[in-house]
C-alpha cells in the first residue's frame, strides 16, 4: 500500500479519463466523484473503477464526448439525458441542475436517462449536504437479484441514498444497495480465492451459498426479504421506468455487453432545507438527533452507537490529514492509464 493526497489523486484520476478521451473539466467531475469514494472506505467504487468505465470507453461501450442535455418539465421538474456518457459526469450534471432549482423552488426532482453507472450515492448526498440540501437519491442496475419467490435474475441491485445536512456537525448519509452486499465484493471475494458468508447470494438453482464463484453465477439476496424486493422495484420505478431509461431486464449487462449502451437511469430528489428554517435551528435539531442516538449504551463497549454517515466523514477527515491509502497495483495502473498506457 502507498499512501497518496486527494489532490494527487484526483490530478491522476483525472488524467486517466482525459487519456481515455473525456475533456478536462467532464474528467474532473468524474474524478471528484471516484475520489471522495475512496476517502470514504467505498474502495470497490472508487478510483478502481478506472479500469471497468475504461474498459467500456476503449470499446465505445461509453460515449467519452457527450452532449448532455436538460429538459425542463416543470418548475422544479427536469430530465437528463446523459447521452451515454461516464455515469459519474450524467450524475454530477444532475446534482447541478436539482441544487440550482431546489435553491429557488425548495424542492426539485431530475430524472436521468443513458447512462451508466455512477459510483456510490454518498457523494452526491455530501456535496449536496454542504450547500444545505436534503436528498434522495438512487439509480436502476444491472439484474443481480431475482424476483421475491422467482428464480431467475429480473431486476438490479438498485443503490438508494439519503442525506440531511448538519450546518455545525456531521452530516446523516445514509448509501446503501437493495442487496445484503454489493456484488464489487462477492468479485473481490472471488479474485482473492476467499469464500463468503451464505447469507449474502445463492447459485444459479437458488440456494444460498459460500463458493463467490456461484454466487457470480447466481442471485444477489435482497435486504429484508421481500420488503428490500419492493423498495428495489420503487427504486426502478423513479431511476428506469418514470426517467425514460431502461429498467429490469431491459438494462444491458456492462459485463456481458460492454460495447453497448446500458441506458442506465438515476434519480435526485433535493429538499431546501434552508427555507424551513435558520442554520442554527437544524444544527440544533441535528445535533440533539445524534446525541439521542449516541447516548444509547451500545450491547458491546468497543462498538459505540453511530449514526450513518460518521464512519465515511471520520475517514475522510484522517485521509485529508494523513494521505489516502492505495494498493501499488491499483495505483501503477492509474499512473499507466494516465500515460495512455491501457494494458495491465
Amino acid at each position: 500500500m502507498s499512501k497518496i493526497s486527494r489532490n494527487e489523486l484526483t490530478a491522476l484520476t483525472q488524467s486517466a479519463f482525459v487519456a481515455l478521451g473525456l475533456t478536462p473539466e467532464d474528467a474532473s467531475d468524474v474524478a471528484d466523484i471516484l475520489v471522495m469514494a475512496e476517502m470514504f472506505g467505498l474502495t470497490t467504487h472508487g478510483v478502481s473503477r478506472v479500469e471497468s468505465y475504461g474498459e467500456r470507453l476503449l470499446v465505445k461501450g461509453i460515449n467519452p464526448r457527450p452532449s448532455i442535455t436538460v429538459e425542463k418539465c416543470a418548475p422544479s421538474l427536469f430530465k437528463v439525458d446523459g447521452d451515454n456518457a461516464v455515469g459519474p459526469l450524467v450524475g454530477m450534471r444532475c446534482l447541478n441542475v436539482a441544487m440550482k432549482a431546489a435553491k429557488e423552488q425548495g424542492v426539485s426532482v431530475v430524472l436521468a436517462r443513458n447512462s451508466n453507472h455512477f459510483g456510490p450515492i454518498s457523494p452526491y448526498s455530501l456535496l449536496a449536504a454542504e450547500q444545505g440540501f436534503a436528498t434522495i437519491i438512487g439509480s436502476n442496475a444491472t439484474t443481480t437479484i431475482a424476483p421475491w419467490g422467482g428464480s431467475d435474475a429480473r431486476l438490479g441491485n438498485s443503490p438508494l441514498g439519503f442525506g440531511v445536512p448538519n450546518p455545525k456537525g456531521q452530516h446523516f448519509l445514509l448509501d446503501m444497495a437493495m442487496s445484503v452486499v454489493a456484488r464489487a465484493k462477492i468479485r473481490n471475494a472471488f479474485k482473492a480465492g476467499q469464500t463468503i458468508p451464505d447469507t449474502w447470494a445463492t447459485d444459479a438453482k437458488g440456494v444460498p451459498t459460500t463458493s463467490p464463484k456461484d454466487a457470480l453465477d447466481g442471485f444477489l439476496l435482497p435486504i429484508g426479504g421481500h420488503k428490500g424486493y419492493g423498495i428495489a422495484l420503487w427504486v426502478d420505478m423513479l431511476a428506469g421506468l418514470l426517467s425514460g431509461a431502461a429498467y429490469l431486464t431491459h438494462v444491458k449487462s456492462w459485463l456481458d455487453e460492454p460495447d453497448l449502451p446500458q441506458n442506465l437511469g438515476h434519480f435526485f430528489i433535493l429538499i431546501n432545507t434552508q427555507m424551513l428554517g435558520n442554520t442554527e435551528w437544524l444544527a440544533q435539531k441535528m445535533n440533539d438527533f445524534a446525541a439521542i442516538l449516541h447516548e444509547s449504551a451500545p450491547s458491546d463497549p468497543t462498538k459505540p452507537v453511530i449514526v450513518p454517515g460518521e464512519i465515511e466523514l471520520n475517514k475522510m477527515h484522517d485521509y485529508l490529514q494523513n494521505g489516502i491509502p492505495i494498493a501499488d497495483d491499483l495505483l501503477l495502473l492509474l499512473q499507466n492509464f494516465s500515460k495512455g498506457q491501457f494494458v495491465k
